[in-house]
């Protein structure tokens, strides 16, 4: 794929204080091949995204920028930044993409023509997640391994499955099918917007592609563990689709099988440490022993087909009892409180 090829691509970024990922964001965004254009959407930004983009501009002629200064009723924060800035978008392809995402050399390239060839409308991959402090090591893998039962790639890119999704991080769609579905517009006020995309796209007829995008871009998606907290409260309700008996199940499955056998395990060790070991308290430990080994074999696979590093298999049991409390409070936000919040602003549900 060249800078004339057939298919040129406008990306869009939407920003609301970003200082600290837009410029590695846009330069690896730059970098690659076929890139008719880069539309930053500044969405009221109160740091120095701005300054950092009127910056960038000397060094990269395709970039633009678009300041967004109030929200309109109706619409969520990104959504409107997303559907201002594909207004001014060129390209025959639109890439969407988060601020806080590296896209590594030769993705687009790689994508775009995976795209062409499969005939598909929109592709959408999940990055290789960056996961530097000890608490997303644990949240973060645990996360996106019950996700990927929810949301299988293959189901996802089978046309004859109505499973739907995207990931926001990532998707690559035809602007004659973006415009088909009424774009961002017709999803204004979602706050899962990637995944109703993906659902407007497939139930229009197009087709899907979902792709682990390990080797083609990554993310660090929360730098503060409050802000994980958040953002997972904002989302989780929404992706297991508020049915209520498969997040019990999943918060049952986290809880009791990784993190009380584990511990229960670590208990019987303890005791059995001390000399005070009955034949029951032996058999159990074994029991507990086979159900932990049971377990990581399962979630180290799951971790690969993933492109997690193995290693984070060690971070299961705090990952497991974060993750139970982060879907209980995505619960008690979507069902009891009424609203979200995410970068300062509050969405009522």
């Amino acid at each position: 794929m060249s800078g004339d090829c057939e298919f040129q691509v406008s990306a869009i970024i939407p920003a609301r204080n970003e200082e600290a990922n837009i410029a590695r964001c846009v330069r690896s965004v730059a970098s690659q091949r076929g890139l008719r254009e880069i539309i930053v959407a500044d969405d009221d930004s109160q740091d120095r995204t701005n300054a950092i983009l009127e910056d960038l501009k000397h060094e990269i002629p395709q970039l633009q920028t678009c300041h967004l200064e109030f929200l309109p009723a109706g619409w969520v924060g990104k959504t409107h930044a997303l559907a201002t800035a594909a207004k001014q978008a060129q390209g025959d392809w639109l890439l969407f993409t988060d601020a806080d995402t590296e896209h590594l050399p030769g993705s687009l390239a790689a994508l775009v023509e995976r795209g062409k060839s499969q005939q598909v409308d929109l592709l959408s991959v999940s990055p290789e997640q960056r996961t530097p402090t000890w608490w997303e090591k644990a949240v973060i893998p645990q996360v996106y391994v019950r996700l990927a039962r929810l949301y299988r790639f293959a189901e996802v890119s089978d046309p004859r499955s109505a499973t739907a999704a995207a990931n926001g991080q990532y998707i690559l769609i035809r602007r004659l099918t973006y415009e088909r579905v009424g774009g961002h517009e017709a999803v204004r006020s979602a706050v899962l917007e990637d995944v109703e995309l993906a659902r407007l796209v497939k139930a229009s007829g197009g087709r899907l592609l979902f792709l682990p995008g390990s080797g083609w871009v990554r993310t660090r998606m929360y730098r503060r563990f409050f802000e994980m907290c958040t953002g997972w409260t904002k989302n989780l309700y929404l992706l297991y689709e508020g049915k209520m008996a498969l997040m019990l199940a999943h918060l049952a499955e986290a809880w009791l099988l990784d993190f009380l056998v584990p511990f229960a395990y670590l208990c019987l060790c303890f005791l059995a440490a001390l000399g005070q070991a009955s034949p029951a308290t032996l058999l159990a430990a074994g029991g507990c022993l086979l159900i932990v080994l049971g377990r990581q074999r399962s979630y180290k696979k799951s971790l690969g087909s993933l492109g997690f590093e193995l290693a984070l298999a060690n971070y299961v049991i705090p990952g497991a009892a974060l993750f139970g409390l982060l879907l209980l409070s995505s619960i008690r936000a979507h069902r009891w409180t009424g609203s979200v919040e995410w970068k300062g602003r509050k969405y009522s549900r």
